[in-house]
Formats: C-alpha cells, sequence, structure tokens
C-alpha cells in the first residue's frame, strides 16, 4: 500500500491527537508537524519520530496531504496555499468564520483537484454512523451539547465553538435546506454567547431544537428525533443508539383515542401500559475512535481519489446556518439589553 505523505500544521490539545493518529495509521506517513511554539512543535515530533517546524510554507514540497489544526480565524489563510498546489486538506470545524472564506476554500480545491474535508468528527461518532444508515425520515429533532468552559475556545462564541457539531448532523439527517432560524443566547463569562438555543425550520418542514451550552459542569452529548413510526435516541458521548418503533396495536389505540371524552373509552384505556404498545431496539455501536475513523477516511480519500465523507461543501452550509444562528442571537441579545435600558427595540 503506498502511504500517503501527511502533515499537521498546529499541534495544540487537537493537533497533538491527529498527529498520534497519524504516526500510528498503516496507510500514512507523518511527514512532520508545525507550530508557531517550536518547543511544542519539537516535543510532538520528538514524541512521534518525525520533522518539526514554525511555518506551513516547510510542507509545500514535502507532503500529500495536510491536516489545518490551527485556530479557525487562520484556517483560510492556512489552508489556501496547499490547496492552490493541490495538496490535499482537512480542516478542522469549524471551517472558517466567514461562509465567503469557506467557499473560496471549496473554489480551489474544486479547480486544483485537490480533496478537501472538514473536521466534523460527530458525522464518524459510532452512534451516529449506526443510525444514518437507517434512512429514517426525522420531522422533529432535539439536541443537546453541554459542557463546561474550556478557555482555548474563547475566542468564539458557543455557537461555532460546540453547535457547529450538530447544525452539520441536522442538516445531514434531515437533507432539507434550512428555512428560517430563530436563536437567543446569553454571554456569561466571555464576550461571546456561551450559552445558546435555536430552532431550525427546514423546508420539508422538519424542525430542529438545539441546545449549546459551554457553562455547564458536567458534558453531555444527547440527540433526540421523531419520525413518523419511531422515535430515535443518540448518545454520541456514551455511543450509544436506541431505536423505539409501533408494536402491531399501535395504530388500534391511537383510532380510540380520538374518542377520548367517551367516559367507556377512557375506562379501557386506564389498563393500558405506554411501554407495551413500543418496542425497544439497541442499536450495535462500533468501538473504533472517532478521530481515527476521520482520518482513515481522509487519506483513503486522498489515495483513492474518491470524495471525502465530509467535503468543504458541508462545512460551507454548516457554518452559514450558524452564521444565520450567531446574528439572530446578536440581534435578539441587543434588543433584550434595549428594553432593560427602557429604551424601545
Amino acid at each position: 500500500m503506498k502511504k500517503v505523505r501527511v502533515g499537521v500544521i498546529g499541534v495544540g490539545h487537537l493537533g497533538k491527537e491527529h498527529s498520534r493518529v497519524y504516526a500510528g495509521m498503516e496507510g500514512a506517513e507523518l511527514v512532520a508537524v508545525v507550530d508557531a511554539d517550536a518547543e511544542v512543535a519539537r516535543d510532538v515530533a520528538r514524541k512521534y519520530k518525525t520533522q518539526s517546524a514554525t511555518s506551513a510554507d516547510f510542507l509545500l514540497d514535502k507532503v500529500d496531504a495536510v491536516s489545518v489544526v490551527v485556530p479557525t480565524l487562520y484556517h483560510h489563510k492556512v489552508a489556501m496555499p496547499f490547496l492552490e498546489r493541490g495538496i490535499s486538506v482537512l480542516v478542522e470545524k469549524p471551517m472558517t468564520f466567514r461562509v465567503q472564506e469557506a467557499e473560496e476554500l471549496v473554489a480551489v480545491a474544486a479547480r486544483t483537484g485537490a480533496k478537501l474535508q472538514v473536521g466534523h468528527i460527530e458525522r464518524f461518532n459510532p452512534g451516529f454512523q449506526a443510525i444514518i444508515h437507517q434512512n429514517l425520515k426525522p420531522l422533529f429533532i432535539e439536541c443537546h451539547r453541554l459542557s463546561p468552559f474550556r478557555f482555548r475556545s474563547a475566542d468564539v462564541g458557543v455557537v461555532f465553538d460546540l453547535m457547529i457539531h450538530d447544525l452539520d448532523i441536522v442538516q445531514c439527517l434531515v437533507g432539507a435546506p434550512v428555512k428560517r432560524v430563530e436563536a437567543v443566547g446569553v454571554p456569561v463569562i466571555s464576550q461571546y454567547e456561551d450559552i445558546a438555543n435555536a430552532r431550525l425550520t427546514f423546508e420539508n418542514g422538519c424542525v430542529a431544537n438545539l441546545t449549546a451550552s459551554r457553562i455547564s459542569l458536567k458534558s453531555l452529548r444527547r440527540i433526540r428525533f421523531f419520525a413518523k413510526d419511531c422515535y430515535v435516541a443518540i448518545d454520541t458521548m456514551d455511543k450509544t443508539a436506541t431505536i423505539y418503533r409501533k408494536k402491531p396495536g399501535f395504530e388500534q389505540v391511537a383510532e380510540k383515542l380520538k374518542d377520548a371524552s367517551n367516559l367507556a373509552v377512557l375506562l379501557e384505556m386506564r389498563k393500558l401500559v405506554y411501554g407495551d404498545l413500543v418496542d425497544m431496539e439497541t442499536v450495535k455501536i462500533g468501538d473504533e475512535e472517532p478521530l481515527k475513523a476521520e482520518l482513515a477516511s481522509f487519506v483513503a480519500c486522498v489515495r483513492e481519489d474518491r470524495r471525502p465523507e465530509v467535503p468543504g461543501e458541508d462545512g460551507v452550509r454548516a457554518v452559514r446556518v450558524a452564521e444565520m444562528v450567531t446574528e439572530d442571537v446578536r440581534k435578539n441579545l441587543a434588543a433584550s439589553e434595549l428594553r432593560n435600558a427602557g429604551g424601545t427595540p
């Protein structure tokens, strides 16, 4: 198997993990790691027996692909020279802060033939993978993503920090454009929103309610969605997924409930137990590390010249809706502050 020569740009908390995975991957050769902090770069390079540098330019003539794991503000600047040379790029989420920059990366990749993948890692979570192939059609989705404050992400609000994961997932599940966004959020620790709630209405009628907080003491990552004949619960942290389906006879009970004002029907209904009317199926979950699955997928698409599982276009889509959410959060927060000050919004 021909090895794909890779480099990692930015070896902070997450970049170190990219380096670890590439260094142990059979189909990849970790050529070098890059970081503005020379000592950090040397330490990571020493650990994984590779070279180090302080400038991404060092990699331009040495690699087939790179992971860009620098702060989001620099994603566009760092990724662009590689894409222009036809070198494939995995850029961590969020792809960029602005839709225009994300679209520019996609356009250059299309022109040069470079692969452009976005690091929406939850797509590779075993819980999500177990459900996505069930071909379910959600009508309502509810997401909760809570975590303690991580100071390394203080340069962005919770929408681009955490909610971006679920903005990608729900659009992947629904498969229809977002029609309307309504959102609220509050800054608590940082200058940006630290807790936010967004309600997305899709063109096919599906509604998604997303809550993200980075001021919780415990972490939580749960997605629930309701389809016409089933209810699905996914815990991407515990890597579990459960499907609840109607048992035979459920529809007959639902039909009787239409006459619930009838005393005889009510007395009959009192004997029923809801749990007896549904089947619970625990979906088999794999135990593969999501990051390993994500990077292996990226390396394979470079080697085999195929479309990434999370292409740049999906990254643009997530950034576009994240922009819409943050704009509505700021608008509603400004209106609330004006009302509290005695003015008129």
